[in-house]
C-alpha cells in the first residue's frame, strides 16, 4: 500500500461546529509510504479517533478515506484482517496488552500469527529497550512505561506499509524515549514504511518530514 488519502474527513461528533481549525479535519490530506508524520493535537480534538478511522476500528466520520484510491468504508472484515496483518500496524494509546501474560508472551501472541520476527530479534529488542530482565514478568506487574515498550515491540511484529503510534511515550523519560525512537526508525526504514505518530505535548523525537496540527 502506497498512499492513504483523507478527503474532507470530519468526526460525526464535530458536525455543526463552525470554528474547527485543523490541518486534517475537513481538509484533503495524503499520507505516503516511507514518510514520517507527526500529528500534534490538543486533548479532545479527535487524535485517537483519527487512528481508529485509519485502522478500520471505527467509521463514525463524514467524508472519505482511501487506501490507494479505494474507499475503505465498505471493506469487508476479511480485507481488514489482511490489512492489519500485512499493511497497517497500530500502537494503541491504551496499549491493549494482556496483564495476565508475561511481556514475552504478549509480544509472541502477534508474532506467532505473522511469523515475521525471530526469537533472537525480539530478544535483542528487549535488550535495546532496556527491559531485557523483564521478559518473563507479568505485564500487570510492570510500570506503564515498560508496558509501552512491550507494546511497541508487539506492534513491530508484522510487515507494514504504515505504522501508527498514538501517544507512544507518554510515560517515558527522555532516554527511554530515544531508545523507542531509534527502534521505530530502524524498523520503519527497513520496510520503507510510513510512521504516523500523535502527541498532545510529549512527542516521540523522530526525523519528521511533515507536522500537522489536528
Amino acid at each position: 500500500m502506497e498512499r492513504i488519502e483523507l478527503k474532507k474527513v470530519l468526526p460525526q461528533v464535530f458536525n455543526g461546529k463552525t470554528n474547527i481549525q485543523s490541518d486534517i479535519w475537513g481538509q484533503d490530506v495524503c499520507f505516503e509510504k516511507g514518510t514520517f508524520y507527526l500529528v500534534e493535537a490538543d486533548s479532545g480534538t479527535g487524535k485517537s479517533s483519527l487512528c481508529s478511522y485509519l485502522y478500520g476500528y471505527r467509521n463514525d466520520y463524514e467524508g472519505t478515506i482511501q487506501f490507494d484510491q479505494t474507499d475503505i468504508a465498505h471493506y469487508p472484515i476479511s480485507q481488514w484482517v489482511e490489512l492489519r496483518r500485512r499493511h497497517i500496524a497500530l500502537l494503541w494509546q491504551e496499549l491493549r496488552l494482556f496483564p495476565e501474560l508475561t511481556a514475552w508472551e504478549n509480544v509472541q501472541i502477534k508474532n506467532q500469527m505473522t511469523g515475521f520476527r525471530t526469537d533472537l530479534q525480539i530478544a535483542q529488542w528487549f535488550e535495546q529497550l532496556g527491559i531485557g530482565d523483564k521478559r518473563n514478568s507479568l505485564i500487570g506487574q510492570m510500570s506503564y512505561g515498560q508496558q509501552q515498550r512491550v507494546a511497541l515491540m508487539r506492534t513491530l511484529c508484522q510487515p507494514a506499509d504504515f505504522i501508527f503510534a498514538d501517544e507512544p511515550i507518554s510515560h517515558l523519560d527522555d532516554q527511554n524515549s530515544k531508545q523507542m525512537a531509534a527502534l521505530l526508525t530502524q524498523e520503519a526504514k527497513r520496510q520503507g514504511a510510513a510512521v504516523i505518530t500523535t502527541s498532545i505535548g510529549k512527542r516521540l523525537e523522530l526525523d519528521y518530514d511533515t507536522t500537522y496540527k489536528l
